[in-house]
């Protein structure tokens, strides 16, 4: 059965603590979580966040972890995501020039599956997110393409709308990388200011979307927005939204 969760990134502008945020999450129809870089501050007591999502029955679907912070602090953070009973970590985010030619890809697909290799050996899954720099045409297809054929054992966690404001489809690209697809994003972007907006504000079909990643048996519908101006009501707008789509 399928899942939703939000990323948390969305809720970073909400004055409270971590274990208070994860209690207005678990007021809504969302089934989990997927954390970002806030868990790792110092003063998150680990222990609240874990009660937290006990009282209020959520999941950790999954965490956003910087790759240099895979690479350097690989100990600490498998220690932190296995307490939190996290199995799933994302890459969020490589900057542009690593999809400026097909040797800058082929050089972020080993750094990609260098680390997915240990993590696989210590009972975790590495899968890579999207924004748009990742479509750039290299001749042969996007950099995405590229990246995916040379990491074949890292997953990949579609961002729908940032897909969509690359001016790729992403309909066709969940129906070609479905086996690679735990996870979607439900994002929104205006495509021509390269803003994120509500989910249904912008330039995604979202419905066709919808269809795609129903096809492709994805476990995980995320709701994420990456600028909302009232985060507590895009997070009431996510929930309902994500839980229509069931």
């Amino acid at each position: 059965m399928v899942q939703t969760a939000i990323q948390l990134y969305s809720l970073r502008d909400i004055d409270a603590s971590l274990p208070d945020v994860l209690d207005l999450v678990g007021e809504t129809a969302f089934d989990g979580v997927e954390f970002a870089h806030r868990v790792r501050s110092d003063d998150v007591d680990i222990d609240a966040v874990l009660a937290a999502l006990e009282r209020n029955d959520l999941e950790s679907a999954a965490a956003h972890v910087g790759l240099e912070a895979l690479e350097g602090e690989y100990e600490a953070m498998t220690e932190l995501y296995d307490t939190l009973g996290c199995e799933t970590l994302v890459v969020p985010w490589l900057d542009p020039e690593h999809f400026a030619s097909k040797e800058a890809v082929a050089d972020a697909a080993k750094r990609l599956e260098a680390v997915g290799a240990d993590l696989a050996e210590d009972g975790f899954d590495l899968h890579y997110h999207n924004h748009d720099q990742e479509f750039v045409d290299l001749g042969e297809g996007t950099a995405m393409d590229e990246l995916l054929a040379r990491a074949p054992a890292v997953g990949f966690e579609i961002d729908l709308g940032w897909a969509r404001a690359a001016g790729v489809d992403p309909v066709e690209i969940v129906d070609e990388y479905a086996d690679r697809i735990a996870y979607a994003h439900f994002a929104d972007a205006d495509a021509e200011a390269m803003a994120c907006v509500e989910l249904g504000e912008g330039d995604l079909d979202v419905e066709a979307a919808l269809e795609a990643v129903r096809r492709a048996d994805v476990e995980w519908y995320v709701y994420e927005h990456d600028e909302p101006e009232a985060p507590r009501e895009s997070l009431a707008h996510g929930a309902e939204t994500l839980d229509s789509f069931r």
